[in-house]
C-alpha cells in the first residue's frame, strides 16, 4: 500500500485528536510534534517538513480551531489542506495541444522509462489518441528491443532506426514518421545512466532544443525516496523539466518523493506507476492523494476505475438477471471476476472512506484474495449443467465431487452456496423494493 507506513502514524496522531473534546495549545504542540517525526521518518525533505509543521501548527492554534466544536475536525480538515498543497494543490494536465505532441521522458538507468512509456502510450489512447513510441536509447543493451516488446503487447507502434543513428536522429525521423502515418503523440524513450553526468544532459538537451517538446517528464523510482528528489532537482536544472511521473508508488510505504518533489523543483507530479501491469498508471490528484494517506478514502478514483475496468453491457445483464431472479453461478462468477478487474482488493479498499491504514495493515488482505480464489476454483469444478441449475447442489454427493475437484472442503462448497444464497436474497428484496416504485432508493447496481 502507498505511504502505508506514514498513513497509519499520520492518523493514529489524528485520532488521538478527534477524541477530545476541547483542544489545548499544548494537545496540538505535542501532536504536531508526532507528525513531524512520521514526515522525517518517511523520508520527507527536511526544509519541507519545517515549512509544513510551520503551516499547520499556526492555522492549528487559530482560534477557529480552539474555540470550535468539533476541534479534531478542523485540524484534520488543516492537514488534509497542507497536504494537498504540498503535493501541488491540483491535477496538473499533460501539454497535448496542437496537431502533434511530443513527450520527452527522462531520467537515470533502471527509473523504468520504457515501461511507463508504454504505459503513458496506452493511457493515452484510451483517451483517443494514436501514440508513437520511439526508441532513443541506443546506448543499453536490448533497450530498443525492451521497448518493442512493450509496444507490441499493447498494440502500439514502435519507431527504430537501430543503434548507429544519433539520439538527435532518431528523435526528428520519429516525428516526421508519424505526421506521415496519421499519429499526433511521439513519446520518446531517451537514454539513461547509472548517475547524471555531462554527456547524457548535452544529449538530452540537444534532443529537446531540436525537436521543441511540448512536455519534458523526469521519471523516478519513488522508492528511492530523497535520492529521487535530489535527482529531480539535478535534471530541473539542466533540462527544465515540464514535470514528474513516479513510478513504483504502490511499494513506496513512506512516500518521502512525492511529498517533496513539487516543494523543491516547483514541478509538478503528473502522472504515477502503482503496479507492474500495463494499465497500472494514474493521473496524480494531489488532493486525492492526501484523502487516501488521512484515511479519507478516494471514491473519485474509485468510480473511475470502476468506469474503466468493468464492462457496461456485461454490468446491465447482471443486474437484470439479478432483479428477476435468473441469476446463476455462472453470473456469480462474472461478477466476481468483473470486481477482480478493479485491480487488488488492498488498493480497492485504501479508497473506501474509513478503512484507515492501521486496520488495513492488520486485516489480512492476502488471505482475503486467496479466498476468492478459492470461490473461483469451487465454481469452475461445478458441471455446466450445476452451475447454471444452482438447486442441484442439495446433494452431498455433489458437494463432495465439487469440494475433491477444487482442492478445498465441503464446507467451502456450502460456504459459497450460502454466499450466493444470500446474495439472491438480498436482490429480491430490492426487486420488490424497485416494483413499489421505489427505484431511486438504489439507483444503479454496482456490477
Amino acid at each position: 500500500m502507498a505511504f502505508e507506513g506514514l498513513a497509519s502514524k499520520l492518523q493514529e496522531t489524528i485520532n488521538k485528536l478527534k477524541g477530545k473534546g476541547k483542544l489545548s495549545e499544548k494537545d496540538i504542540r505535542d501532536a504536531m510534534r508526532e507528525v513531524k517525526l512520521s514526515l522525517l521518518e518517511a523520508d520527507v525533505n527536511y526544509k519541507v517538513v519545517k515549512s509544513f509543521i510551520n503551516s499547520v501548527s499556526e492555522r492549528s492554534l487559530g482560534d477557529e480551531v480552539l474555540k470550535s466544536l468539533t476541534p479534531g475536525q478542523q485540524v484534520i480538515k488543516i492537514v488534509n489542506e497542507e497536504l494537498t498543497k504540498l503535493m501541488g494543490s491540483q491535477e496538473s494536465k499533460l501539454n497535448l495541444e496542437g496537431k502533434l505532441s511530443v513527450i520527452m521522458l527522462c531520467g537515470l538507468q533502471g527509473a523504468g522509462k520504457t515501461t511507463m512509456a508504454g504505459k503513458i502510450a496506452l493511457m493515452l489512447r484510451k483517451n483517443g489518441k494514436k501514440p508513437l513510441l520511439a526508441a532513443c536509447d541506443i546506448y543499453r543493451p536490448a533497450a530498443i528491443k525492451q521497448l518493442q516488446v512493450v509496444g507490441s503487447s499493447i498494440d502500439i507502434p514502435v519507431f527504430t532506426m537501430g543503434d548507429k543513428q544519433s539520439p538527435v536522429d532518431i528523435a526528428k525521423a520519429a516525428i516526421e514518421h508519424a505526421k506521415n502515418n496519421g499519429n499526433n503523440v511521439v513519446i520518446l524513450d531517451t537514454a539513461g545512466r547509472l548517475h547524471i553526468d555531462e554527456e547524457l544532459m548535452d544529449e538530452l538537451k540537444n534532443i529537446k532544443d531540436c525537436v521543441s517538446p511540448g512536455e519534458i517528464l523526469l521519471v523516478v523510482d519513488s522508492m528511492t525516496g530523497q535520492d529521487a528528489v535530489n535527482v529531480a532537482e539535478s535534471f530541473n536544472s539542466k533540462l527544465t523539466i515540464t514535470g514528474v511521473v513516479l513510478t513504483k508508488l504502490d511499494g513506496d510505504t513512506r512516500g518521502g518523493a512525492a511529498l517533496s518533489i513539487k516543494s523543491i523543483t516547483d514541478k509538478p507530479i503528473k502522472l504515477v506507476g502503482l503496479g507492474e501491469k500495463m494499465n497500472d498508471i494514474e493521473v496524480f490528484y494531489p488532493d486525492r492523494m492526501a484523502s487516501r494517506i488521512l484515511g479519507m478514502g478516494d471514491v473519485l478514483t474509485l468510480i473511475e476505475k470502476a468506469q474503466n475496468s468493468i464492462d457496461e453491457k456485461e454490468a446491465e445483464k447482471l443486474g437484470k438477471k439479478l432483479l428477476s431472479q435468473e441469476f446463476n453461478f455462472e453470473d456469480f462468477l462474472t461478477s466476481m471476476q468483473q470486481m477482480k478487474n478493479l485491480g487488488p482488493l488492498s488498493k480497492v479498499m485504501e479508497m473506501i472512506p474509513g478503512a484507515n491504514a492501521k486496520a488495513l495493515k492488520g486485516a489480512n488482505m492476502e488471505q482475503g484474495e486467496k479466498e476468492l480464489k478459492k470461490m473461483e476454483s469451487i465454481i469452475h469444478s461445478m458441471t455446466l449443467e450445476e452451475r447454471r441449475n444452482p438447486s442441484m447442489l442439495s446433494t452431498s454427493s455433489r458437494k463432495r465431487r465439487i469440494a475433491k475437484g477444487s482442492g478445498s472442503t465441503i464446507q467451502d462448497v456450502n460456504k459459497v452456496i450460502k454466499m450466493y444464497d444470500s446474495m439472491k436474497q438480498m436482490m429480491k428484496q430490492f426487486g420488490g423494493l424497485q416494483k413499489k416504485g421505489k427505484k431511486g432508493l438504489f439507483g444503479k447496481l454496482p456490477f
